[in-house]
């Protein structure tokens, strides 16, 4: 349930020169290729590349390097305190915690407001397999945008959501007010009002605004 850590994956340095970071890529590209018929992984592969499009720019690395350091201090991840994986209840809640994820970055860093895939599993604490329906929604609505190299950011229609649900969404209250960094222990797990849900049918409450629906 752990994010990968790049270097392990590469098995380098975290202080590995840039030209060890290319050569060790080059050697396992060669090796995880999917054509290749003997040692081919595609998803080897696919994890591969992503690492190396991080840790082959200075200033993603830079940021990777500040979300490893800040992980290794102990802040706990947000599943610590939030049910992300109870069927609706859990993607309801993943979809407010990656907006408010997105909300504190596009408000410390207005020029820089994307945020890695590799922080965005880091902060909320499991892999990415799991939020491949999340960000699909969240991208169709409008709400956030994803580049090629797989970075997220909010989009105004993103932040006017978050601004104007979160005083009648507890959770997205309780990740807004506490820091997405850590939740209070006492915020509820799987609460229907944190996500704007009814009892009944747990449908998320979300203006049409411009997104696809």
């Amino acid at each position: 349930m752990k994010a990968t850590n790049y270097y392990e994956f590469l098995q380098i340095s975290p202080n590995a020169e840039p030209e060890t970071v290319h050569r060790v890529y080059r050697f396992l590209a060669a090796r995880l290729h999917p054509d290749n018929p003997h040692t081919g992984d595609a998803d080897k592969f696919f994890l591969l590349t992503q690492a190396y499009e991080v840790l082959s720019d200075p200033k993603r690395r830079a940021d990777y390097d500040a979300a490893c350091k800040k992980e290794a201090t102990g802040e706990d991840p947000l599943s610590d305190s939030i049910d992300f994986m109870d069927s609706m209840d859990g993607e309801l809640n993943r979809r407010l915690a990656l907006l408010a994820l997105l909300y504190f970055q596009r408000r410390r860093c207005p020029a820089a407001p994307e945020v890695s895939l590799f922080e965005v599993e880091s902060k909320m604490g499991f892999p990415r397999d799991y939020l491949e329906f999340t960000t699909w929604y969240l991208s169709k609505k409008g709400y956030i945008t994803r580049a090629d190299n797989s970075d997220f950011t909010l989009t105004a229609d993103g932040v006017d959501f978050v601004e104007t649900q979160r005083g009648s969404m507890p959770v997205l209250n309780k990740l807004l007010t506490t820091g997405t960094g850590g939740v209070a222990a006492d915020a509820p797990p799987a609460a229907s009002a944190a996500s704007g849900v009814s009892s009944s049918r747990k449908t998320i409450v979300v203006p049409t605004g411009n997104g696809a629906s």
